[in-house]
C-alpha cells in the first residue's frame, strides 16, 4: 500500500505537468463514467445528487486499496506478483489516459512513471523490511516455519515506511496544489465584466411570493444545481482561453476573453433544467445571465445553410450537439460570461459557458467552452446521444410542490400549498392543485419575468383531519397541460404529475 501510494503520489506531481487530465485517478474516473450503463448513471444521480463524483472517487480509492492489499498479501513470497500487478495498474491508467478525448499519447506517461516509482519503492520497502528475494523457479527452498522474516528490522523498516508515507503524501499533496484551481480563481476574481449593452430589466414586483420553503425565484450561485461529466472541474486561466468556431462556416474565427468581453452583450433571467431531473427534482434553477449573443457570432461566421447542428467542446473534451435552428431563432442564446452579477463561477463553466433558453441542458448548456464546430445533425452524434439520450430535447412543462414536504405532518386549517412551474421559451399560464380525488383548482402564479423563466404558485388549502394526496400541473404558454402520463427522465425528459402524501392531525 505504502508502494501504490508513492506510485499515486508521483503520478499526480506528473499531471501538474502534462494537466489534470492525465492524472490516473482522474482518466480512470472519466472512463469509468463513460462506460457507466445508463441505469447505473441515474441511479447514482438520484442517490448521490452533487456528490456523485465524490462517490465515484471514494469507489475507486476503496477498490485500489482492495487491490493492493490482495497483491500485497500475494507477493509476500513472491515478489514478482506484486511488480506485475504494479505494471498492469500502470497500464490501466495509461490507457485510461489516452483513452480521454483531449489527453494524446504524452499523458500516459504520469502513470507510467508512478508505476515505474511504484515498483522502485516496493523493491526498497521489500528490502527494509529485511525480505528475501523471490527464489529462482527450479530451486526447492525450505519451508519458513515461523512468520518471522530473517533478519527482519523493525525499528529500520518503521522509518522507512515513514520516509515512504511521506513521499506519498507530498508527492501527491503538491501534485495537486499545481494543478488546483488556484489560477483560475485568481484569473476569476480580476475578470471585470462588462455593463450589458441590453441590460435585462429587474425581476417583476410580486415574482417572488415569499412563501417560506418555496425555491426563491433567483437561485444563488451556491445552490444552483451541477450535473456535469467533470471529476475535477476544469481550472481555466482566462488570459489564455480561445474559442474556435470552425467547420461549416465561410470565415473561421478564433475569439480570446477580452475580445469576447469587447462584444456587445446581453442580460437575461433564464431557468435551466437537466434532463436527468425526475419529477419534482432538484435539478432546475433560475440565475440572471450575462453574455454575447451566440446568433451575432455564428452570423459573423457565416454559417452554411446545410449546417443543422452546432457541436460545443468542453475543455476537458466533452461534447454536446444542438440544433443550429433554435440557436438562430431569435431566442436568447449567449455565452455566458456571468451569472447572478460575478464572472461564472467555476463549478458553472468559468470563463466561457453555453446558455440555449428552452432546451434541456445536455444540449445546449456546454460549460468550461473552447470549441464551436458547425457540422449537420447525421455528420456527429455528442456525448449523451451516443448513450442513447435523444438527439432534440426542447424542455417539457412541469411543476413541482416545494411545501408541504412529503410525508408531512399538518395541523388542520389553511396551508400553503406551493412550489414553481416551468416551460421554458413557452411560458407557464396556469397551475393547479388536485386534493385526493377531487377537481383541479387553480392556484395563484407569481408574476411573470419572460417565457424562459419559470414561476411561483401557491394554493390556500384548508386541510381538514385525515390522510391526503396532493398533485400539481401546469398548463404553459401555448395551451399544453403538462401530462399524467409517468416516464423516467430516459430518453428526453420526465414527465408525469409531482404527488405527495400529508397527514393532518
Amino acid at each position: 500500500m505504502l508502494a501504490a501510494g508513492i506510485a499515486l503520489g508521483t503520478a499526480e506531481l506528473l499531471a501538474a505537468l502534462f494537466g489534470p487530465g492525465s492524472s490516473p485517478i482522474v482518466a480512470v474516473g472519466g472512463a469509468a463514467v463513460d462506460a457507466s450503463p445508463e441505469w447505473l448513471k441515474s441511479f447514482a444521480i438520484r442517490t448521490f445528487g452533487a456528490h456523485d463524483k465524490v462517490a465515484l472517487l471514494i469507489g475507486i480509492g476503496v477498490v485500489l486499496i482492495v487491490v493492493v492489499s490482495v497483491l500485497g498479501a500475494a507477493s509476500g513470497r513472491r515478489p514478482r506478483l506484486g511488480i506485475v500487478g504494479s505494471v498492469v495498474l500502470g497500464a490501466i491508467g495509461a490507457a485510461a489516459a489516452v483513452s480521454r478525448p483531449a489527453n494524446d499519447l504524452a499523458d500516459a506517461i504520469p502513470s507510467i512513471a508512478g508505476a515505474a516509482a511504484g515498483v522502485v519503492a516496493f523493491r526498497w520497502l521489500r528490502a527494509a523490511a529485511g525480505m528475501p528475494e523471490e527464489a529462482a523457479p527450479d530451486s526447492d527452498p525450505e519451508p519458513v516455519p515461523s512468520p518471522t522474516i530473517r533478519g527482519y528490522d523493525r525499528r529500520r523498516f518503521l522509518r522507512t515506511g515513514v520516509a515512504a508515507a511521506g513521499i506519498a503524501v507530498v508527492s501527491g499533496g503538491l501534485g495537486r496544489l499545481l494543478t488546483s484551481r488556484a489560477n483560475a480563481a485568481a484569473s476569476r476574481a480580476t475578470a471585470t465584466i462588462p455593463v450589458p449593452a441590453d441590460g435585462g430589466p429587474p425581476a417583476p414586483e410580486g415574482s417572488d411570493l415569499d412563501v417560506p420553503g418555496v425555491a426563491p425565484f433567483v437561485t444563488p450561485n451556491a445552490d444552483f444545481y451541477r450535473v456535469d461529466t467533470a471529476l475535477f472541474v476544469p481550472a481555466i486561466d482566462a488570459a489564455t482561453w480561445t474559442l474556435r468556431v470552425h467547420g461549416m462556416v465561410d470565415r473561421e474565427i478564433t475569439l480570446g476573453f477580452d475580445e469576447l468581453l469587447a462584444r456587445p452583450m446581453i442580460e437575461r433571467d433564464i431557468t435551466l433544467a437537466c434532463v436527468s431531473n425526475e419529477v419534482g427534482g432538484p435539478y432546475v434553477g433560475n440565475a440572471r445571465w450575462i453574455g454575447a449573443p451566440l446568433a451575432d457570432l455564428l452570423h459573423e461566421a457565416g454559417v452554411q445553410a446545410e449546417a443543422s447542428q452546432i457541436v460545443s467542446r468542453s475543455a476537458d473534451g466533452f461534447t454536446i450537439g444542438t440544433p443550429t435552428a433554435v440557436v438562430m431563432d431569435g431566442r436568447d442564446a449567449m455565452l455566458a460570461v456571468s451569472m447572478n452579477g460575478e464572472p461564472l463561477p467555476l463549478e458553472h463553466g468559468f470563463p466561457v459557458r453555453m446558455v440555449v433558453p428552452g432546451l434541456y441542458g445536455y444540449v445546449s448548456a456546454t460549460k468550461w467552452l473552447v470549441e464551436l464546430e458547425l457540422t449537420t445533425l447525421d455528420a456527429y452524434d455528442a456525448y449523451w446521444i451516443q448513450r442513447g439520450w435523444a438527439k432534440e430535447a426542447p424542455i417539457k412543462t412541469q411543476s413541482r410542490i416545494d411545501t408541504p414536504a412529503d410525508g408531512a405532518g399538518l395541523a388542520p386549517g389553511v396551508v400553503a400549498v406551493a412550489g414553481v412551474a416551468w416551460a421554458q421559451h413557452r411560458g407557464i399560464e396556469s397551475v393547479e392543485v388536485m386534493v385526493d380525488d377531487g377537481a383541479w383548482e387553480e392556484a395563484e402564479l407569481g408574476t411573470a419575468d419572460t417565457i424562459d423563466t419559470w414561476r411561483q404558485w401557491v394554493h390556500r388549502w384548508d386541510a381538514p383531519p385525515g390522510s391526503h394526496r396532493l398533485a400539481v400541473r401546469a398548463t404553459d404558454g401555448e395551451g399544453e397541460t403538462q401530462t399524467a402520463g409517468r416516464a423516467a427522465p430516459f430518453p428526453d425528459g420526465a414527465t408525469g404529475h409531482h404527488t405527495i402524501f400529508v397527514d393532518v392531525s
